[in-house]
């Protein structure tokens, strides 16, 4: 039985992945993690299951953290983690590089998967995506996002997921190729370009839509989340595969046995 911390337990994601999880033989939760001043703080929500704001007093309850909170809650969070020597999953998105990089350096001491799309049917998309691109390397490639309204970063984190690996594929640079939006008299497309657009409209949940563009024809690879438990399941199954593994760096790809 893999014991479970969830931190955003009455979040969009947190929510689903507690409902999931109790379904799970596998899998008991044993604590959520939530912001200070929650309603539900100090609350026992389930048979055992009590919520908590400092993260102290729960993360060496459980064999995993499972984290789908906010930047700023996740980096505070790490070093306990680290501390308490548990494996950790991050689902959070909207990092700086910076807090990127402070999170594959904490890698080092625990087993920890990062991925910005926890879904088996996005990451078989970056599968897909690599074989694309080596075949027609020549072709426009346009990457359009759609999330509800409600979300705060953009891109999302897949979206700059999938543009990093078009451009690694292609060897180019994201940071000189990208290009966020579009408004006014931009000019002739640049060959080299990687477009990424984003949407944010009504409960959306999410969509990504990969364009590869040429004279005379083009090709769409599409991805359309019905349901947040798609995620949610995701995330169980990461959560109980790190615990197993050997202190690093993981994302979905090596969960669910895509990488190369």
């Amino acid at each position: 039985m893999v014991k479970v911390v969830i931190s955003g337990i009455f979040g969009r994601m947190g929510s689903r992945i507690f409902s999931l999880a109790k379904e799970d033989k596998e899998i008991e939760v044993v604590a959520g993690l939530e912001r200070k001043g929650h309603t539900e703080i100090g609350k026992e929500i389930s048979s055992g299951v009590k919520v908590y704001f400092h993260p102290e007093e729960v993360i060496s309850l459980g064999d995993v953290l499972v984290e789908f909170s906010n930047p700023q809650a996740t980096l505070e969070h790490l070093p306990l983690v680290v501390q308490e020597k548990k494996a950790l999953v991050i689902g959070t998105t909207g990092f700086s590089e910076k807090e990127i990089a402070k999170i594959k350096e904490d890698s080092r001491s625990i087993p920890l998967v990062f991925s910005p799309n926890m879904s088996i049917g996005v990451n078989l998309l970056f599968r897909l995506v690599k074989e694309v691109v080596n075949i027609i390397p020549d072709y426009d490639i346009e990457i359009i996002e759609a999330h509800h309204n409600q979300k705060k970063d953009a891109p999302s984190g897949t979206a700059l997921k999938l543009a990093k690996v078009i451009s690694e594929e292609l060897n180019r640079d994201l940071n000189k190729v990208a290009v966020y939006g579009r408004e006014g008299v931009t000019g002739i497309r640049k060959k080299e370009e990687i477009g990424i657009l984003a949407v944010r409209a009504g409960d959306i949940v999410g969509e990504h839509t990969i364009i590869f563009a040429t004279q005379g024809e083009r090709i769409e690879l599409i991805h359309r989340a019905h349901s947040r438990d798609t995620f949610a399941a995701g995330a169980i199954r990461a959560a109980k595969w790190v615990v197993k593994q050997r202190p690093g760096l993981y994302d979905m790809q090596d969960v669910l046995g895509l990488r190369k």
